[in-house]
């Protein structure tokens, strides 16, 4: 084995296992969601007050993400990432123990915590670990697994629900962390160690100051304003489309959580497509902007609603696959934006925006719901869309040479 050139089998065993954490936080992002209006009549709470646990849980990732992306770059991307994954679990579990409104918050921000490690612990060790010709694929890959797990979740948690109790189903969802724990630990050679693809020579230790440098240049300000909008807008479909589209179209919840669904199958396909797309573009800024305008067209669109049921699911479908295929030309962008040594700050500062940009959003979705405003929580969706095109436009288009040193120990 080279270690200049890592083999095909070596990389899709690190994509796989990273992918698969990925598709785990982003499963248990949804899994509570998805059974708010049972635990809005068990709880008697309102979808406000569902909005503003879910604020919670968005406020402490956002507020850690960046201090992970720092422990990442001290500790070691694989300590940090079983770290997160205990704490999802467990924050899952709680959930489903949750006999009070109380006990949901305190669920919620254990859960936040814990899904604050993921960017940067994912892409430093992807960085890492994987030869930098299949970056573009593995980044790829990494969105599918989160894209998957979004997906999986409907089905899992309203299934469930229905032939047990939401409660078990948060306990039975709780049980995949341990899993997932137990794949990373067994499989720990694959994500330990320095990057394959080079000789680190090593860094000296940088200041505060300078690593505030770092994360205040322009491009790495655009990058983390564009996940804050892209964030506003997935709280809105992800975590109130359902009731959205139930008050707005009169749909039945199983039609208006099959339309979820087949956004979030849509992002997975947009996501693969978009993998092959980013490894042959060389202006990754326009692949990522026109992906965004058609789907916040798309969103349009199903916010008028003018659209017969048999409509909503793919109009949705398509709204998902042309923001997933916008995915790994952005990633691609984060990169060109990293100086070298830096991937966990960087990419826990910028994806932090994912968490900031879902701490306030909530509460307005659901109060819009609350007040029969079904309708402006689909215009919400795409005027934030919309604005996402302005700011990756400003991000630099040009492709940076394949030199990350991202510790993935």
């Amino acid at each position: 084995m080279s270690a200049v050139a890592p083999t095909l089998r070596q990389d899709v065993r690190v994509i796989g296992l990273i992918a698969a954490a990925h598709g785990l936080s982003h499963f248990y992002q949804l899994v509570v969601a998805v059974l708010f209006p049972l635990i809005k009549q068990d709880l008697g709470v309102s979808y406000a007050a569902l909005g503003a646990a879910t604020a919670a849980y968005y406020t402490v990732s956002g507020i850690c993400q960046t201090l992970a992306g720092f422990a990442v770059d001290r500790y070691g991307a694989r300590r940090v990432l079983l770290i997160g994954l205990a704490l999802c679990s467990l924050g899952v579990l709680l959930a489903g123990l949750a006999q009070s409104y109380a006990m949901l918050v305190v669920a919620f921000l254990v859960a936040g915590l814990g899904n604050s490690v993921f960017h940067p612990a994912d892409f430093a060790i992807l960085n890492a670990r994987v030869d930098a010709k299949r970056l573009g694929y593995a980044f790829s890959f990494h969105g599918i697994g989160g894209t998957l797990g979004w997906a999986l979740a409907p089905a899992f948690s309203y299934g469930l629900a229905a032939l047990t109790s939401w409660h078990m189903a948060l306990i039975v969802a709780s049980a995949l962390g341990v899993v997932m724990i137990g794949l990373i630990a067994i499989n720990g050679d694959a994500i330990h160690g320095l990057p394959r693809e080079r000789a680190v020579q090593p860094s000296a230790p940088t200041t505060l100051r300078e690593d505030l440098r770092v994360l205040a240049a322009t491009p790495v300000l655009m990058c983390f304003l564009y996940f804050l909008l892209l964030a506003a807008a997935l709280i809105g479909l992800q975590n109130f489309g359902v009731a959205g589209m139930v008050a707005l179209y009169h749909a039945p919840v199983a039609l208006a959580s099959s339309a979820l669904t087949a956004f979030l199958v849509g992002g997975a396909a947009g996501i693969l497509t978009g993998g092959y797309i980013a490894g042959r573009a060389r202006r990754h800024d326009l692949v990522a902007a026109g992906g965004m305008l058609a789907s916040a067209l798309a969103v349009l669109l199903l916010a008028s609603g003018a659209l017969s049921h048999a409509l909503i699911a793919p109009t949705l479908a398509l709204a998902g696959f042309c923001s997933g295929m916008t995915n790994p030309s952005r990633d691609l962008l984060v990169r060109g934006a990293t100086p070298p040594g830096a991937s966990g700050k960087v990419y826990g500062f910028v994806y932090s925006g994912l968490d900031v940009g879902s701490m306030a959003t909530p509460v307005i979705y659901g109060w819009m719901l609350d007040r029969a405003m079904a309708a402006g929580v689909f215009y919400g969706v795409f005027g934030v869309l919309l604005l996402s095109v302005a700011t990756v436009l400003q991000l630099p288009a040009r492709r940076r040479p394949a030199s990350d040193a991202a510790a993935a120990r």
